[in-house]
């Protein structure tokens, strides 16, 4: 609305009295935030970036820290790696040859110790920097998906669905399968569901083939996946992605 005041000089009409005395105030607020001392501003910042962080931890990626030496040499003790949280919330599944963590499905991990978390830690946890101390998470390779039949007898090959891979990760060394027996002999049919994983450095692994005694038949639920492992992201030397080994193009279709 155009306001008009008369000139009581003249008579003349004034137009934009109100718009000029509103473009002071403007000026005078846009003034007052600029010598607004930045002490005052951080905890805005601060509480905008705890935000945006939590929900790139809920929604996006995570970094997980490496806690042992069972996926050598593809993964290290003390590796970061960042996990890709968004695809499973679009229905996507574990794929074979995949890089995955997980829950603990039926206390895999028995009563390894955990040390106290610092403050610091805890902040860093919180964000998504670091992992929970309170979470039992694990990380392995997707062998086998719903449908599948993976066996190994003795020292190898391992075989998924009668293809036997090639498995140029496995810690050099080490065996496709350990010849002993808890995990030596195995011939199992995933369950719609579920997953069977197994670790890199098959020697250094507890994973499915020694919990086929459990509740769960040493497989994974789908459920308890937390998402991909995408790429290593820290120490710097070993930035790297974590794709799917080609041996795994070659498993035919679930019988």
């Amino acid at each position: 609305m155009d306001h008009r005041i008369r000139s009581p000089r003249n008579g003349r009409v004034v137009r934009g009295a109100r718009s000029g005395a509103m473009g002071r105030a403007s000026t005078r607020r846009s003034k007052a935030r600029k010598n607004r001392p930045f002490w005052v501003e951080l905890p805005l910042l601060v509480g905008i970036a705890l935000v945006l962080a939590l929900l790139i931890k809920t929604f996006l990626l995570q970094a997980f820290s490496i806690p042992s030496d069972s996926m050598q040499n593809t993964l290290q003790k003390g590796d970061r790696v960042l996990v890709d949280k968004l695809t499973p919330w679009f229905g996507s599944e574990p794929e074979r040859g995949e890089v995955v963590v997980f829950h603990d499905p039926a206390d895999w991990l028995g009563d390894v110790p955990v040390d106290e978390p610092n403050t610091v830690q805890k902040v860093l946890s919180f964000i998504g920097v670091m992992p929970s101390a309170e979470e039992k998470d694990l990380i392995k390779r997707v062998i086998g998906v719903a449908g599948d039949t993976v066996e190994c007898a003795g020292e190898g090959p391992l075989k998924v669905n009668g293809a036997a891979l090639n498995e140029p990760y496995v810690f050099p060394g080490n065996t496709p399968c350990s010849d002993d027996e808890d995990g030596g002999r195995f011939k199992v049919t995933v369950p719609e569901g579920k997953i069977w994983v197994m670790g890199d450095h098959r020697q250094a692994s507890s994973d499915s083939r020694y919990h086929q005694d459990d509740a769960t038949r040493g497989m994974v639920p789908v459920d308890e996946v937390v998402g991909r492992a995408v790429v290593v992201a820290w120490p710097v030397g070993r930035w790297s992605t974590l794709p799917v080994p080609d041996t795994f193009k070659n498993v035919p279709d679930k019988p």
